[in-house]
This record gives structure tokens, C-alpha cells and sequence, in this order.
């Protein structure tokens, strides 16, 4: 079973995502900082316009690391954009020393329960990618997805980490989402490993850019794609 997820800015991406045949939308806001929490009214009007899955970003700054503060803040936001309509969350951090921050994560993760979640592409930005996608893997808590290039220069540089993570653990190959510069020639060489899962941003928008609405065409295109690549 395959799975699409596209990115969402508001209402209209939403319904265009639905339109193409998306299986999934994640919600963000200020994808110049590569993506932050939306405002719940955002949320809302999602989730009013369509009835895919939606999971919604908790990220407070352009970085990986969190505060005190921002992680206070980030678990009462949390609580609204679920009542909102958010049916899962994408959340991660790193320490000051770029290890996964399994305590701030922990915390965020335990604030978003019973709800499931995905591990972004903090991940990819750690100091040793390898230990920190074992970190990860093990976190527990309702994750069920790392969203992942495999490399923080994207899934150009990354394919090859995460061929070999997805075809050395199936387990592994099921939680990996790959995404990040995803482009069409990388689905079949993912598929064949094991992945099944793809996120797209900019691909599924005229000339791929942000400030263009998605476009229900180019995400049939990508469905067809994943689809025929995953039988």
C-alpha cells in the first residue's frame, strides 16, 4: 500500500491535493523557514475543505532546536490545532550538540497522544546521521513515519542511505517517508527497496514554486507514479 502526502498552505492546496489524489496533506505555515506551525484558523479551514488525513507542523523557528519556552508554547498550540482538526502531528528536535533530542521530543510527543506523528527532517540535519536515525527509530510514542532525504542536501545526495536503510529492515523501509527534493526518478529506485511512502512540496506546483497553488494534475501525475511504482 502506497502512500502520498502533499504539502498544504491553506484551504485551496488542500482541496487540489484531494482533487489529484493524494492520500495524506501536512499543514504548514513559512515554508521560507522550511516550514512552521500554521495558525489554527488555517487548520480549520483545512479541514472544512477536505477530508484527507492532515498532519500539522509543530516547529517554532527556522532551526531544529527548541527552548523551554517554545516547547511550552508549542504543547498549548498543540491541544487548539487539534480541536481544529489536525489527526496527527509532524514534530523532532536536536540537541546544542546535533544529537536527537529525545527529551524535548518526548515531551511534545506525549502532549499530541493518543494522536500518531512523524518525525521531520531534523533527522537529516544531525551531527552523525547514522546513530541518530537508530535514536529515532526508537522513540516510541505514536510515531509512525520519519519523514527523511536521507542526507540534508536531499534525496539527490541521500537516495543511497535510504535504499540501504529501507532494503536492511523492512521495519525500517515502513516507517520511512522519503522527501526533500524528491524528484520522479528517485520513486521506482525507493520503491524497489521497500519504501512506499513519498512527500512532495514544490513538485506538485507550476514551476515548482511556493508561492503557486498546488496543482491537481501534477498530483495525479505523482499518484499514477507511486502507485504504478509500488505493485
Amino acid at each position: 500500500m502506497s502512500l502520498l502526502e502533499v504539502i498544504a498552505l491553506d484551504a485551496e492546496d488542500a482541496r487540489a491535493a484531494q482533487d489529484g489524489g493524494a492520500d495524506r496533506i501536512e499543514v504548514v505555515a513559512d515554508m521560507a523557514a522550511d516550514g512552521l506551525t500554521p495558525d489554527p484558523d488555517v487548520v480549520g479551514a483545512v479541514r472544512e475543505a477536505t477530508s484527507l488525513p492532515m498532519r500539522v507542523m509543530l516547529r517554532a523557528n527556522a532551526g531544529f532546536r527548541t527552548t523551554g519556552f517554545e516547547l511550552d508554547r508549542l504543547r498549548r498550540t498543540a491541544a487548539g490545532l487539534a480541536e481544529a482538526g489536525a489527526d496527527g502531528f509532524v514534530l523532532g528536535f536536536l540537541d546544542p550538540f546535533g544529537h536527537i533530542d529525545t527529551a524535548a521530543t518526548g515531551k511534545l510527543a506525549a502532549a499530541v497522544a493518543p494522536l500518531p506523528w512523524t518525525f521531520h527532517r531534523a533527522v537529516d540535519h544531525a551531527a552523525d546521521p547514522g546513530p541518530a536515525w537508530d535514536a529515532v527509530r526508537h522513540l516510541g510514542g505514536g510515531l509512525d513515519t520519519v519523514l527523511t532525504a536521507g542526507s540534508a542536501r536531499g534525496v539527490d545526495a541521500g537516495v543511497g542511505v535510504l535504499v540501504r536503510r529501507a532494503a536492511e529492515d523492512p521495519a525500517a523501509a515502513e516507517m520511512i517517508m522519503a522527501g526533500g527534493g524528491l524528484r520522479r526518478k528517485h520513486v521506482a529506485i525507493l520503491a524497489a527497496a521497500g519504501v512506499t511512502a513519498f512527500h512532495v512540496g514544490t513538485a506538485v506546483r507550476p514551476d515548482g514554486a511556493w508561492d503557486a497553488p498546488v496543482d491537481p494534475a501534477l498530483v495525479g501525475e505523482w499518484r499514477s507514479l507511486v502507485s504504478a511504482a509500488a505493485r
